[in-house]
């Protein structure tokens, strides 16, 4: 009994650490990468394109998002499977969030499953069969025309709003689990704090992926940096 308790206690730490980093960086990362849409499709393309000619991008790629991603998924959804939700009997605020976190842990499950063969390898039959991986001057295109689809908005909007639950609320979950913030007051506080930061990434996730279908997303243009015009100029020495 004691050898299987510590291996679900350590497999749970783990969860909550491959949940933190690394994917709650590359989160960051990504969700700056699509903001700069804003800006129009040149912008988003060479950021794309920055990423791209990143050196051991295959190593970061397997060893620090997919790996993580499909352990923080399947036993994920494995803890999922074995909670018996008391909402109806108990229906306290946190009863309702952990709810909340286990049911957009499944739906992002399905949907980054999606997320990957639609977009970084191009396999959804009927979609999208341009990967974006290899196509950076042709990014901005890509999500665009995906985007044009609303059913596919739709399912990408949800999947935004989701992994801002998820990571914001996960990371309460995470500094209460581990002792970083201890007493009533000091989590509650916390706890208005992930839930700020699950609103601020929503509206700034949900608002980059609109920056695909018009210009500057649902912000006004004038918010947004025009388009940058290069011109040659003349060495000092040409008349």
């Amino acid at each position: 009994m004691a050898i299987e308790f510590s291996r679900t206690f350590l497999l749970r730490k783990l969860h909550q650490i491959s949940g933190i980093v690394p994917l709650g960086l590359f989160y960051f990362v990504h969700l700056y990468t699509n903001s700069t849409a804003l800006n129009g499709g040149k912008v988003f393309n060479e950021h794309v394109g920055d990423i791209h000619e990143m050196p051991y991008l295959l190593f970061i790629e397997i060893g620090g998002i997919f790996l993580p991603l499909i352990f923080h998924s399947v036993y994920g959804v494995l803890i999922s499977s074995e909670s018996k939700p008391n909402v109806f009997a108990y229906g306290y605020a946190r009863n309702w969030f952990y709810l909340l976190q286990r049911v957009t842990g499944i739906y992002l499950f399905f949907f980054l499953f999606f997320h990957i063969l639609n977009f970084r390898f191009g396999l959804i039959p009927g979609l999208n069969m341009t990967p974006v991986a290899g196509n950076a001057h042709r990014a901005f295109g890509i999500v665009s025309d995906e985007f044009q689809i609303t059913w596919v908005l739709v399912v990408y909007i949800l999947g935004v709003l989701s992994t801002a639950w998820h990571l914001a609320y996960g990371v309460f979950l995470f500094v209460v689990d581990w002792g970083f913030v201890i007493g009533e007051k000091a989590q509650k506080l916390a706890l208005y704090a992930s839930l700020g930061l699950a609103l601020v990434l929503g509206v700034t996730g949900v608002n980059a992926a609109f920056a695909f279908v018009r210009p500057c997303g649902l912000l006004p243009q004038v918010l947004c940096e025009a388009p940058r015009i290069t011109t040659d100029r003349p060495s000092s020495g040409t008349r």
